[in-house]
């Protein structure tokens, strides 16, 4: 019937173990994907824009790949913790307050219990605020597969909208977040309501070292491919006081280095201005929060 949203007929496999997943994508070839929350590709399913044959089910991984570990160097994330999981954990806030910033503008409740970490980055969606927050992070991605881990920066995980370095037979199982003194972090976003898709979104990180920035990355979504880490705005700050001057020239590069479409959410030129201003936000918001000590994620 026209205008029905239905998947086109698919078997159902449950995985118990990491292992047990990927032997079941090694078996079933390129027409299997995983599924833990489904928020994003069941709804793809639905529209026939995304078509398999078998769903592996791998919401039983929980228990072992659903957690927040801090180490003194890094701080390591499942690939299965929930995002209402990363919305509540002190040592995320107090470690990366984006992630929190992020997690409370992400969807809707129902979404946030469900939907994963691991799923969000693995859609690579170009509007997806993970993408945005774990680049700023500079965090790596821990992939599996048949011959064991494999470690990859976030520049080369993404191979381009909705493309990855997770092969057939392979799965995201950690995402790891370095840790480095006297730095800070914060998260922007614009949406057109409440849970919603950014028009644009932007996270920042900021290291200050006598007085002076010694390092920063920003990372825009929803404004097209090659926005998760811009290195021209750290060139830019890099030994400069923090100032309104720096924050601006900051949003000046982030306008130019994006490339926004215009859509039903707002023009080009809209979406530029909001580049530019978000990213202004967010380095003021996460140098006040580095220059007031370690943090525990409440204003400023």
């Amino acid at each position: 019937m026209r205008g029905m949203q239905v998947p086109a007929p698919f078997e159902y496999e449950r995985a118990t173990s990491v292992e047990q997943a990927i032997d079941l994508l090694e078996r079933l070839g390129g027409s299997a994907r995983l599924v833990a929350g489904g928020h994003s590709l069941l709804p793809m399913m639905k529209l026939r824009l995304v078509n398999v044959d078998y769903l592996i089910d791998i919401n039983d991984l929980h228990a072992d790949l659903g957690y927040v570990q801090v180490e003194p160097t890094r701080v390591r994330i499942g690939a299965m913790t929930r995002h209402r999981e990363l919305l509540d954990s002190p040592e995320l806030r107090r470690h990366f307050p984006i992630f929190h910033d992020a997690e409370r503008v992400i969807a809707d409740p129902l979404v946030r219990n469900r939907g994963t970490i691991g799923g969000s980055l693995c859609q690579a969606d170009p509007s997806e605020d993970l993408s945005a927050v774990c680049a700023t992070l500079d965090a790596s991605c821990v992939i599996r597969g048949r011959g064991g881990d494999r470690v990859v920066t976030m520049d080369q995980f993404y191979r381009g909208p909705y493309e990855t370095a997770v092969g057939p037979a392979e799965m995201l199982v950690e995402v790891r977040v370095p840790v480095r003194p006297n730095g800070s972090s914060a998260f922007e976003k614009v949406g057109r309501r409440a849970g919603d898709w950014a028009v644009v979104s932007c996270g920042a990180s900021v290291w200050i070292e006598g007085g002076l920035i010694s390092d920063a990355r920003v990372g825009l979504a929803a404004v097209g491919p090659n926005t998760t880490g811009i290195p021209e705005i750290a060139a830019a700050l890099r030994g400069r006081p923090p100032s309104e001057e720096a924050y601006t020239e900051a949003g000046a590069i982030a306008a130019g280095a994006c490339t926004p479409v215009t859509d039903q959410r707002g023009s080009e030129e809209y979406k530029r201005h909001l580049a530019a201003e978000l990213t202004r936000r967010a380095l003021r918001r996460a140098v006040d929060r580095a220059v007031s000590g370690p943090a525990d994620g409440r204003e400023p």
